[in-house]
């Protein structure tokens, strides 16, 4: 990841072959998984307008970036209460 403070920091991945331009939105960490957790977009954009926010695990310690799904349907549930969280918080500025 490209790491700069006064700058969006920057990324890529590979999905279906392609290489796709991300940027970093949040990261934080589960005290009840002991996982890390990262929030980007490609800034593409949903049918309802919004861009779309991916989260995937991953770990920061690690010198390449390696995003790992999340498959388990209680992390699912987390992510997607953090992520009604930041949309709830984001509609109240």
């Amino acid at each position: 990841m490209k790491e700069n403070k006064n700058e969006i920091q920057q990324f890529q991945i590979e999905r279906d072959g392609k290489v796709i331009d991300c940027e970093l939105l949040f990261t934080f960490d589960s005290p009840d998984t002991g996982k890390s957790y990262i929030g980007y977009t490609d800034n593409s954009v949903a049918k309802n307008g919004r861009k779309n926010i991916f989260i995937n695990s991953y770990n920061p310690n690690d010198e390449e970036l390696k995003l790992e799904d999340i498959t388990d349907d209680k992390e699912i549930a987390m992510v997607q209460e953090i992520l009604e969280d930041i949309y709830k918080e984001s509609n109240n500025k």
